[in-house]
């Protein structure tokens, strides 16, 4: 019995598309993994190339965005909702071959919950 084990390739990357790749990361509002995922590589391997060619990584930031003290800052805005079509809750509870349907108010949907905790008791 023969057993063939299938060889693994290290797939190989033209310069050219190495280098588009690095210049996709140095756009406005791109990340490296995501121009990684999007090109179907691992984004460490990007980092990678970036640092073989002398271009250090952007740095992540977990620093909040910065607004300018000459922008307005917005304040509590109130906004009226139309009233909602009170739909009712509907629950459909099945025991074997019986099954039994409640409809609820959904405005009182704390005392539906009471109600079916204490039934499920």
């Amino acid at each position: 019995m023969n057993v063939t084990h299938p060889r693994r390739t290290r797939r190989t990357h033209s310069e050219e598309f190495k280098r588009s790749l690095i210049d996709a990361c140095g756009e406005p509002g791109a990340s490296v993994a995501g121009v990684a995922l999007a090109n179907g590589i691992n984004a460490n391997q990007l980092r990678r190339w970036m640092r073989e060619r002398g271009i250090e990584p952007p740095e992540l930031s977990c620093l909040p965005l910065r607004v300018a003290a000459s922008e307005p800052r917005g304040g509590f805005v109130s906004v009226q909702l139309p009233p909602s079509l009170d739909a009712p809750i509907r629950l459909e509870l099945r025991k074997g071959t019986a099954t039994v349907t409640v409809e609820w108010p959904a405005s009182s949907a704390a005392a539906c919950g009471a109600w079916l905790r204490e039934w499920l008791g």
